[in-house]
């Protein structure tokens, strides 16, 4: 079952930071601010869970 928790926050993640890029070349502050908290919230919960997934410490704080 972590295994497939895993792999959903995985998959999660490259679609929220896809999503950021286009929201960046877009324009959307709103959401840049959003896919952020996203990124920062996908972290967390995979921390608490003992999941490590590549990040920058910018990512952590919600300011990537």
């Amino acid at each position: 079952m972590s295994g497939i928790f895993d792999e959903e926050l995985r998959e999660q993640l490259a679609q929220a930071r896809a999503a950021l890029e286009l929201a960046r070349a877009d324009g959307d502050l709103d959401g840049v601010q959003a896919y952020e908290g996203r990124i920062s919230g996908l972290i967390r919960m995979a921390a608490k869970h003992g999941i490590t997934l590549p990040h920058t410490t910018d990512e952590e704080n919600g300011e990537s």
